[in-house]
């Protein structure tokens, strides 16, 4: 370890001069930090740009699928017989009625009640389920001829019936319960459960009651019956999913209606124009305006191709043989700024004159490619992860912040021998002062002797 003796020979504040030796030599360390931090705020900006185009991507996705631009909505009128969960594109347009008759349910026996559950007070053999006609054997001997182990015994069986013990608050309160565990047709999902061939013991076998039967659901759509063995109907309506929330036995009628869902489509144009305004938002706040400084990407020749490549998307003439040429058709208008606004009547009034034409002229057709395909090839090779611009932007970004830290990291290395070096010079300096000094000292001493003995001759 280096000591410094920091001036007690000169008394020179060398510590202070070797930080002012050093700080000069070091601006070269700074001016590249400098720079670093002015490539990392590049990166930055070019990860928020890269964000806000993988964004309009999703967006016009959206726009480019026919099928997603003509999507159905549904809506339940009437009695509250059931309830819509999802209504895809390719559902049918028109009313349907619906009667609901039954729900979906598992059988349900419950038994006579019972003093003791763990008591083993029931008789050996076997139990004889039958579930949806086939019979099985279960083997009750003395390790579980208590109500509890029969009720284990069924269910380690794993036949498709589930057995529990309920406490109904008598004076004989533990009953044997067992559900089915699948809705349907009884003749398919019913069971039985023979308890016959138990023998011997002080409680009389269980004697099973059907509280619930089995039963699929069962609607009428338009007339016709359709059943399932769960309260769900997928295919009663092409393209629609609903569930069954009352039955009444077919007592009432709701009305089902689907129709295009054309709200969707207007906020998905709005969607788009709304991530689009975000890119030219940030490109116009890289420029310098008003007394503001500048983006760090004010300039930049990449951004700037950006900007202009989704402008000229924006005006492209479609020509797909129907009503509307132009996205300026459906109400959109650029502003000075190079933001869109969205005429909003103009859009509607679009919508529902003709919604066929808007898909073709966003989504194309057999033989014309539409904007929203257009912009989605465009936005695909920017964003990349190997090929994209944005990625080699990033990836030439992360090359030269790695060149700005091994010179740093080799400079101040320099820098830190320099520094140790002048310190090693410093102290070497102090030490030959103080020497220099002792030897004065002394010298001085030995002169003070000679004086006094020659002045007491």
């Amino acid at each position: 370890m280096t000591i410094n003796f920091n001036g007690l020979a000169t008394g020179i504040d060398t510590a202070s001069l070797i930080d002012g030796l050093m700080e000069v030599e070091r601006k070269p360390v700074e001016t590249l930090k400098l720079d670093r931090d002015y490539q990392n705020a590049r990166l930055d900006a070019y990860k928020t740009l890269g964000n806000a185009l993988t964004e309009l991507l999703g967006k016009v996705r959206d726009l480019a699928k026919a099928d997603d631009l003509q999507g159905r909505k549904s809506q339940v009128t009437g009695e509250p017989l059931v309830s819509v969960s999802t209504t895809t594109s390719s559902a049918m347009e028109g009313s349907y009625q619906i009667k609901s008759f039954s729900f979906a349910q598992v059988e349900k026996d419950i038994s006579q009640g019972y003093a003791d559950k763990t008591a083993a007070s029931f008789g050996t053999g076997t139990i004889t389920v039958t579930v949806g006609g086939v019979s099985h054997d279960i083997t009750i001997d003395s390790t579980n001829n208590s109500l509890e182990g029969i009720v284990g015994a069924i269910n380690d069986a794993n036949l498709g019936i589930m057995a529990a013990i309920i406490n109904d608050g008598t004076t004989s309160p533990y009953r044997l319960v067992v559900s089915g565990k699948t809705a349907g047709d009884p003749a398919d999902v019913g069971f039985d459960i023979d308890f016959s061939g138990l023998t011997g013991g002080s409680y009389a076998n269980p004697v099973l009651t059907e509280t619930q039967q089995a039963s699929q659901a069962h609607v009428q759509v338009d007339g016709v019956d359709i059943y399932s063995n769960s309260n769900v109907f997928t295919d009663a309506i092409p393209g629609v999913t609903f569930s069954v929330d009352q039955a009444d036995g077919g007592a009432t009628t709701a009305t089902l209606t689907v129709t295009i869902d054309r709200d969707a489509t207007k906020n998905k144009i709005k969607s788009f124009v709304d991530s689009y305004n975000k890119i030219m938002t940030f490109v116009s706040s890289q420029s310098a305006k008003d007394g503001q400084n500048a983006g760090v990407l004010a300039g930049d020749a990449g951004m700037n191709s950006i900007k202009r490549r989704l402008q000229n998307l924006l005006t492209t003439v479609v020509d797909t043989g129907g009503s509307f040429q132009s996205l300026a058709d459906l109400g959109l208008e650029t502003q000075r700024d190079g933001t869109l606004v969205v005429d909003d009547t103009q859009l509607s009034d679009a919508i529902d004159r003709d919604l066929d034409s808007i898909v073709s002229l966003l989504a194309g057709n057999d033989t014309t490619e539409g904007i929203a395909t257009k912009f989605e090839t465009t936005l695909e090779s920017l964003t990349d992860d190997s090929t994209g611009f944005l990625t080699s932007r990033e990836e030439s970004i992360n090359r030269t912040i790695e060149r700005i830290n091994a010179n740093i990291e080799r400079i101040q290395d320099r820098l830190d021998k320099r520094e140790q070096r002048l310190l090693d010079q410093f102290n070497a300096m102090e030490t030959l002062v103080s020497a220099l000094n002792a030897q004065g000292d002394y010298l001085t001493q030995q002169m003070t002797m000679l004086q006094n003995m020659w002045s007491k001759k």
